[in-house]
């Protein structure tokens, strides 16, 4: 008779049967930590060193700008480091007048403001009480004003004591602009050997969508610095005509005033230019500032319809309502430097997404030509799309001769 074994306890497993933990895992989770060290020590460096990347994104904007007038010379057998040299000569030497030109308008217009407010005070002040029946007296408001400006001397007295850090800040200022120039200088002197040195790192297509991306940038960056230039050339030289006809005093500051601060600071710049002499020629006489009111009223309209399509057809073709947001972004973003460097780079970006993006034929509807038969629109080849099938129909299996369309 055959006896059956009793089944052996179960046993637990050893240490060494038991699952193990995947393969992919450890190397998984030193790759996360590789990867987030790395993430914080660029965001580190980012923000220590933001300043002198905002330094080199506008020497690089500045480049770009002065870059077609050195191609100019450099095609007329100038080398193109002296061709560099000249260029940003010209420039600084601009600027530097701007700013002579402004300060000595402001220091003037603010002490003959100075001079004359207590006088327009109580022209004011008779004139509140003659057409509204009160009492207000000249001399206490002259004393509260005269309170208010021993405040003001006294605040600007402290600035003045603090030596220390207004030199610290002039220094800054100047250690900014010559890093400023001095990158500007060699991005721009050397900017084919630069481009030739990122181009070898780079296969043959993206070398060739790099050039395109600089050649564009070039182009829009260069175009908006020159056509904002000649405009405000021409609005500055119309101005100071006008100024010097109506007897304002520093007409051609406050026409170089207007010109610059309407070209470069869009919508809004055009406002807070032409309200600094009309403020001065109220000075003068209320009849001499509604004129020359008039006369910016009229010379924007003339500039909006006529000079500036003629000007930035070919250079920066954008809606004022783009402008604005764009600067406003760039200030949000960077600041002053922001600000002047939105209008270019969103120009740049407009033309290079035109060439990829496909546009197509847009169906006539009431809501976008306002009832009438509006111009087809044409896709980057020139040649018409077909009608676009109806929302209700397959867009892939719609017949393209489907007569039911919007509209």
């Amino acid at each position: 008779m055959r006896t059956s074994t009793p089944p052996e306890p179960h046993r637990a497993p050893r240490p060494d049967q038991r699952s193990t933990v995947p393969r992919w895992l450890p190397r998984s989770l030193m790759l996360t930590m590789w990867v987030v060290t790395a993430f914080g020590v660029a965001l580190w460096l980012f923000l220590q060193l933001q300043s002198l990347i905002v330094l080199l994104l506008i020497s690089l904007f500045l480049a770009l700008a002065l870059e077609p007038a050195v191609n100019w010379l450099h095609q007329h057998r100038w080398r193109r480091g002296p061709a560099t040299g000249v260029v940003m000569a010209l420039v600084m030497l601009a600027v530097l007048a701007f700013l002579s030109l402004l300060g000595s308008m402001l220091i003037g217009q603010v002490l003959a403001f100075a001079v004359e407010l207590p006088n327009m005070t109580r022209a004011v002040l008779n004139w509140v009480n003659t057409t509204f029946d009160t009492s207000f007296s000249p001399t206490t408001l002259l004393d509260e004003v005269s309170s208010a400006s021993g405040l003001v001397q006294q605040y600007a007295s402290s600035i003045a004591n603090n030596v220390w850090g207004a030199g610290t800040t002039v220094l800054a200022m100047l250690f900014n602009g010559l890093t400023i120039a001095l990158f500007t200088f060699y991005l721009c002197a050397d900017g084919p050997r630069f481009r030739r040195v990122t181009c070898s790192v780079l296969p043959p297509r993206t070398q060739r969508e790099v050039l395109r991306a600089w050649e564009i940038a070039i182009s829009k960056t260069g175009g908006y610095l020159y056509s904002r230039a000649l405009m405000a050339l021409v609005c500055t030289v119309a101005h100071y005509l006008a100024l010097v006809v109506l007897d304002i005093p520093f007409a051609f500051a406050l026409a170089l005033w207007v010109g610059v601060l309407s070209q470069f600071i869009p919508t809004i710049g055009t406002y807070i230019g032409g309200a600094v002499p009309v403020l001065v020629a109220l000075l003068q006489s209320p009849w001499q500032a509604v004129w020359v009111l008039v006369f910016v009223i009229v010379y924007q309209q003339f500039e909006n319809y006529l000079l500036q399509p003629r000007i930035t057809a070919r250079t920066l073709n954008m809606h004022p309502a783009v402008a604005f947001g764009s600067v406003i972004a760039g200030m949000a973003i960077m600041g002053a430097p922001g600000a002047l460097l939105a209008l270019p780079i969103s120009a740049s970006l407009q033309t290079f997404l035109g060439i990829y993006i496909r546009r197509y034929e847009v169906e006539e509807h009431p809501l976008l030509d306002g009832g009438g038969s509006g111009e087809r629109a044409r896709d980057g080849s020139g040649e018409e799309d077909g009608p676009v099938p109806n929302g209700d129909d397959d867009v892939d299996g719609a017949d393209p001769d489907d007569d039911d369309i919007i509209g």
